[in-house]
């Protein structure tokens, strides 16, 4: 099962921020990610979506290769082309893979203005090692289907640093 994580945070670059630290993370096999999409509103109150894989000019890329070859059979591969990746970007367009576009687009209009959010559809993970690759980053748990339990466990590695800090605090003042 997958698992959905949406994170909010208080500006409009660190969700972005940790889209990265995600995808380092994804390349060192801690986590296989399905989506990962930046919701940001900015302060104008627009909402807009930055997803991962972009859809529409993958399905250029493929149906310009699929008409060109198939132009190349009838002898006409230019014109082949150019309706492959026509058909391509409109299939691509249509196509909603992960997170769905309007549910992300909901939740932008619930945030504050300048503030972005992290929405992260997660096939599975290192659950330990990414916890504490994530420790002290900061942000606040929205929305998730993990349990009570691992929620809480993630929302405490998302603050550790505010604890910390804290402590210093209350320390430095004795």
């Amino acid at each position: 099962m997958e698992t959905l994580v949406i994170i909010g945070y208080d500006d409009m670059y660190k969700a972005q921020e940790m889209r990265v630290k995600l995808a380092r993370l994804e390349r060192e096999y801690l986590v296989d990610l399905e989506d990962a999409v930046v919701v940001v509103r900015d302060l104008k109150g627009k909402v807009k979506l930055h997803q991962i894989v972009n859809t529409t000019a993958a399905g250029a890329l493929e149906g310009g290769f699929w008409g060109t070859l198939i132009g190349c059979l009838f002898l006409v591969p230019m014109f082949g082309m150019a309706l492959g990746a026509a058909t391509g970007m409109i299939t691509g367009a249509l196509e909603d893979l992960g997170i769905k576009d309007d549910f992300m687009i909901e939740l932008g209009q619930t945030i504050k203005p300048g503030t972005s959010a992290l929405c992260v559809l997660i096939r599975q993970m290192t659950t330990d090692k990414v916890l504490e690759d994530l420790q002290g980053t900061g942000g606040k748990v929205l929305k998730t289907n993990l349990s009570k339990s691992d929620e809480t466990k993630l929302q405490e590695a998302l603050n550790a640093h505010k604890a910390e800090a804290a402590k210093a605090e209350s320390a430095a003042a004795v």
